[in-house]
Protein backbone atom coordinates (compact mmCIF):
# COMPACT_ATOMS: atom_id res chain seq x y z
CA UNK A 1 0.00 0.00 0.00
CA UNK A 2 1.44 3.55 -1.13
CA UNK A 3 2.33 5.97 1.83
CA UNK A 4 1.60 9.47 1.09
CA UNK A 5 3.44 11.60 3.72
CA UNK A 6 0.79 13.97 6.18
CA UNK A 7 2.64 17.58 4.38
CA UNK A 8 1.80 15.96 0.77
CA UNK A 9 -1.61 15.36 1.98
CA UNK A 10 -1.67 18.88 3.38
CA UNK A 11 -0.57 20.47 0.24
CA UNK A 12 -3.36 18.45 -2.08
CA UNK A 13 -6.00 19.95 0.75
CA UNK A 14 -4.92 23.48 0.67
CA UNK A 15 -4.42 22.92 -3.55
CA UNK A 16 -8.30 21.20 -4.15
CA UNK A 17 -9.49 23.82 -0.62
CA UNK A 18 -8.13 27.41 -2.70
CA UNK A 19 -9.02 26.11 -6.61
CA UNK A 20 -9.80 28.53 -8.66
CA UNK A 21 -12.59 31.17 -8.23
CA UNK A 22 -12.63 32.36 -11.81
CA UNK A 23 -11.75 31.21 -14.96
CA UNK A 24 -7.91 31.95 -15.36
CA UNK A 25 -7.33 35.03 -18.02
CA UNK A 26 -5.89 33.90 -21.30
CA UNK A 27 -2.15 35.08 -22.68
CA UNK A 28 -4.42 37.37 -24.71
CA UNK A 29 -6.89 38.57 -22.35
CA UNK A 30 -3.66 39.10 -19.78
CA UNK A 31 -1.92 41.11 -22.98
CA UNK A 32 -4.99 43.31 -23.54
CA UNK A 33 -5.53 43.85 -20.21
CA UNK A 34 -1.81 44.67 -19.45
CA UNK A 35 -1.91 47.39 -22.23
CA UNK A 36 -5.05 49.21 -21.01
CA UNK A 37 -3.32 49.50 -17.84
CA UNK A 38 -0.09 50.58 -19.06
CA UNK A 39 -2.25 53.38 -21.42
CA UNK A 40 -4.36 54.33 -18.80
CA UNK A 41 -3.88 57.94 -17.65
CA UNK A 42 -4.97 56.80 -14.03
CA UNK A 43 -3.38 54.56 -11.95
CA UNK A 44 -5.56 52.06 -9.27
CA UNK A 45 -4.29 54.26 -7.03
CA UNK A 46 -5.84 57.33 -7.97
CA UNK A 47 -8.88 55.34 -8.54
CA UNK A 48 -9.40 54.42 -5.00
CA UNK A 49 -8.69 57.89 -3.94
CA UNK A 50 -11.42 58.87 -6.13
CA UNK A 51 -14.27 56.93 -4.92
CA UNK A 52 -13.38 57.64 -1.59
CA UNK A 53 -16.36 60.44 -2.14
CA UNK A 54 -18.46 57.50 -2.35
CA UNK A 55 -17.61 55.29 -0.02
CA UNK A 56 -14.91 52.83 1.54
CA UNK A 57 -12.96 51.53 -0.90
CA UNK A 58 -12.90 47.63 -0.59
CA UNK A 59 -11.43 46.31 -3.63
CA UNK A 60 -10.41 47.83 -6.99
CA UNK A 61 -9.46 46.63 -10.32
CA UNK A 62 -8.97 47.15 -13.93
CA UNK A 63 -10.83 45.24 -16.29
CA UNK A 64 -12.48 45.06 -19.96
CA UNK A 65 -16.14 45.01 -20.34
CA UNK A 66 -17.66 44.88 -23.55
CA UNK A 67 -14.27 45.29 -25.00
CA UNK A 68 -13.27 48.86 -23.23
CA UNK A 69 -10.79 49.26 -20.53
CA UNK A 70 -12.27 50.31 -17.22
CA UNK A 71 -11.48 51.24 -13.57
CA UNK A 72 -13.58 49.62 -11.11
CA UNK A 73 -14.11 49.91 -7.84
CA UNK A 74 -16.08 48.14 -5.07
CA UNK A 75 -17.28 50.41 -1.81
CA UNK A 76 -19.47 50.32 1.18
CA UNK A 77 -21.29 53.41 3.21
CA UNK A 78 -22.64 53.16 6.07
CA UNK A 79 -21.27 49.38 7.16
CA UNK A 80 -23.38 47.47 4.61
CA UNK A 81 -24.29 49.59 2.14
CA UNK A 82 -22.24 48.61 -1.36
CA UNK A 83 -21.70 50.08 -4.79
CA UNK A 84 -19.51 49.69 -8.01
CA UNK A 85 -18.14 52.78 -8.75
CA UNK A 86 -16.92 53.30 -12.31
CA UNK A 87 -13.61 55.64 -12.34
CA UNK A 88 -12.77 57.32 -15.63
CA UNK A 89 -9.14 55.67 -16.63
CA UNK A 90 -8.48 58.68 -18.49
CA UNK A 91 -9.74 61.68 -16.27
CA UNK A 92 -9.82 60.56 -13.32
CA UNK A 93 -13.59 61.08 -12.79
CA UNK A 94 -15.88 58.75 -11.30
CA UNK A 95 -18.57 58.30 -14.44
CA UNK A 96 -20.86 56.31 -12.33
CA UNK A 97 -21.80 54.92 -9.04
CA UNK A 98 -24.48 51.62 -8.89
CA UNK A 99 -25.69 49.99 -5.67
CA UNK A 100 -25.13 46.51 -5.65
CA UNK A 101 -28.04 44.77 -4.55
CA UNK A 102 -27.46 41.26 -5.31
CA UNK A 103 -25.91 38.34 -6.38
CA UNK A 104 -22.09 37.30 -7.07
CA UNK A 105 -21.41 40.84 -6.79
CA UNK A 106 -22.96 41.45 -3.46
CA UNK A 107 -21.54 38.62 -2.02
CA UNK A 108 -18.26 39.36 -3.53
CA UNK A 109 -18.20 42.94 -2.11
CA UNK A 110 -19.38 41.76 1.51
CA UNK A 111 -16.43 39.27 1.24
CA UNK A 112 -14.16 41.96 0.79
CA UNK A 113 -15.20 43.91 2.95
CA UNK A 114 -15.34 41.25 5.70
CA UNK A 115 -11.46 41.08 4.74
CA UNK A 116 -10.92 44.17 5.55
CA UNK A 117 -12.16 43.65 9.50
CA UNK A 118 -8.62 43.83 11.47
CA UNK A 119 -6.87 46.70 8.78
CA UNK A 120 -5.48 49.15 10.38
CA UNK A 121 -4.65 50.80 6.93
CA UNK A 122 -6.59 51.27 3.27
CA UNK A 123 -6.13 49.19 1.02
CA UNK A 124 -4.53 52.27 -1.45
CA UNK A 125 -1.55 51.97 1.21
CA UNK A 126 -1.28 48.21 0.24
CA UNK A 127 -1.09 48.90 -3.52
CA UNK A 128 1.50 51.95 -2.94
CA UNK A 129 3.57 49.61 -0.87
CA UNK A 130 3.56 46.85 -3.73
CA UNK A 131 4.39 49.05 -6.26
CA UNK A 132 7.33 50.77 -3.89
CA UNK A 133 8.44 46.82 -3.50
CA UNK A 134 8.58 46.13 -6.99
CA UNK A 135 9.79 48.81 -9.06
CA UNK A 136 8.63 49.25 -12.69
CA UNK A 137 5.13 47.43 -12.34
CA UNK A 138 1.78 49.10 -12.64
CA UNK A 139 -0.91 47.62 -10.46
CA UNK A 140 -3.90 45.74 -11.65
CA UNK A 141 -6.25 45.10 -9.29
CA UNK A 142 -6.63 44.83 -5.36
CA UNK A 143 -8.67 42.79 -3.09
CA UNK A 144 -8.48 41.89 0.77
CA UNK A 145 -8.87 38.33 2.23
CA UNK A 146 -8.41 37.13 6.47
CA UNK A 147 -5.84 35.26 6.75
CA UNK A 148 -4.40 33.75 10.45
CA UNK A 149 -6.14 36.79 11.64
CA UNK A 150 -4.54 39.18 9.62
CA UNK A 151 -6.07 41.43 7.01
CA UNK A 152 -4.34 41.21 3.47
CA UNK A 153 -4.18 43.12 0.70
CA UNK A 154 -3.81 40.69 -2.78
CA UNK A 155 -1.85 43.39 -5.09
CA UNK A 156 -2.18 42.42 -9.04
CA UNK A 157 1.06 43.72 -10.51
CA UNK A 158 1.76 43.67 -14.31
CA UNK A 159 5.24 45.04 -16.15
CA UNK A 160 5.03 44.34 -19.66
CA UNK A 161 4.45 40.90 -19.94
CA UNK A 162 5.16 39.88 -16.43
CA UNK A 163 2.36 38.82 -13.87
CA UNK A 164 2.87 38.49 -10.29
CA UNK A 165 0.54 39.25 -6.93
CA UNK A 166 2.06 40.42 -4.16
CA UNK A 167 0.13 39.88 -0.60
CA UNK A 168 0.70 43.04 1.79
CA UNK A 169 -0.51 42.66 5.80
CA UNK A 170 -3.11 45.75 6.29
CA UNK A 171 -2.64 44.80 10.15
CA UNK A 172 0.79 45.52 10.17
CA UNK A 173 2.18 49.48 10.12
CA UNK A 174 4.91 50.70 7.23
CA UNK A 175 5.96 53.89 7.29
CA UNK A 176 4.16 56.11 4.35
CA UNK A 177 5.32 55.86 1.09
CA UNK A 178 5.08 59.15 -0.54
CA UNK A 179 3.67 59.02 -3.99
Amino acid sequence: MPRISISSLGFLFVALWMGPAEPAMTDKDKAELAAAVSGAKVTLEQGLLMSKKNGKPVSAKFEIENGKPQLSVYIVKDGSKYSEVIVDHTSGEVAKAEPITGGDDLADAKKQNDGLFRATREIREAVKEAKHDNPGYLAVSVWPEMKDGHSLANVTLVKDNDWKTAVVDLTVYRALIKD
